[in-house]
């Protein structure tokens, strides 16, 4: 018998500035597809890590989105592999506001967040071709 797969619990994190020409809504708000694409970024670097192929993204579960993300916010993108099966991966992925333009102090004013604020979870799965 062999011990647990080794691609279990990988886990990888991007960090982003979004720039304010991303903007989409009053408010400098940024749409929710803006968080989907960076998870579509970090879930191709997971897979080539695991798997030497950048995979493709074949669905998404229990997209929540639940604070705002802004223009001039600085995102922290993080995906954990916590399935494997034979062509799939499922992962957890997060995407967490660690700083926030405050455009209100002045116009280049910003500050880091302590804690960071999460913005919108998932869980997606992957699909690589069969090994060779």
């Amino acid at each position: 018998m062999t011990g647990q797969d080794p691609r279990l619990g990988l886990t990888v994190t991007h960090r982003r500035y979004v720039p304010y020409s991303h903007a989409h809504y009053a408010g400098n708000l940024v749409d929710g597809a803006y968080a989907l694409g960076l998870f579509g970024d970090v879930a191709t670097e997971v897979c080539i890590r695991t798997d030497g192929d950048e995979g493709l993204f074949a669905g998404y579960a229990d997209v929540r989105f639940t604070a705002p993300i802004r223009a001039g916010d600085v995102v922290e993108v993080t995906a954990q592999v916590s399935r494997v099966g034979v062509r799939s991966r499922t992962l957890e992925l997060s995407c967490v506001v660690v700083c926030r333009g405050r455009p209100e102090r002045g116009e280049s004013a910003a500050e880091v967040l302590d804690p960071p604020i999460v913005a919108v979870t998932a869980t997606g799965t992957v699909v690589v071709p069969p090994a060779a």
